[in-house]
């Protein structure tokens, strides 16, 4: 189960919840990196937030609307993933990148770099912090590769558990 569902089972808040599960996992210690066997951990022991918050400011990356956050009612971040994210569910005015197929995207040990950030806003997926992986992903014919989808607030939530919850499968197989 996600965060989000134990803490509407049993009517916690999502800190509660993230307290509780976060003071068991204590004993692991987790290095972090940009690559998807590091997200992993990151996911299993409960803290695939930390994970992406790490990505993105060691990276220097925001994820849309994250600068207006201070202005306006803090609403909360939820994460999904990391899981294996058929690509062609992000439209193809995403692709804003260059068409040059950067080096560090390799089809062979794909756990040795970053999974996507990906968006799930109103319905759509978008890819707002890596482009040029992202277009070289697509010019390689990659059809999926492993994610963390974030979204505001139990709108997006409730939307994108209702029609991707169950066809999405976590990457948990990362060879280290």
């Amino acid at each position: 189960m996600t965060i989000a569902e134990i803490a509407d089972e049993y009517y916690l808040s999502l800190d509660t919840v993230k307290k509780i599960i976060y003071s068991k996992k204590n004993d692991r210690h987790l290095t972090y990196a940009p690559t998807v066997e590091s997200a992993v951990r990151y996911m299993d022991a409960g803290m695939i937030e930390e994970w992406i918050q790490c990505y993105l400011l060691l990276t220097r990356k925001a994820l849309t609307g994250q600068e207006e956050s201070g202005k306006q009612e803090k609403q909360e971040k939820l994460y999904f993933g990391v899981v294996k994210f058929p690509l062609r569910l992000i439209g193809r005015d995403e692709l804003t990148g260059s068409n040059n197929d950067p080096a560090h995207v390799q089809d062979e040990d794909a756990a040795a770099f970053p999974p996507l950030v990906i968006e799930y806003t109103e319905g759509k997926f978008h890819c707002p912090v890596q482009q040029e992986i992202l277009a070289a992903l697509k010019q390689r014919k990659v059809n999926a590769y492993p994610a963390v989808i974030g979204m505001n607030g139990s709108d997006d939530y409730r939307r994108f558990m209702k029609y991707y919850g169950t066809v999405l499968h976590y990457v948990n197989d990362v060879e280290g």
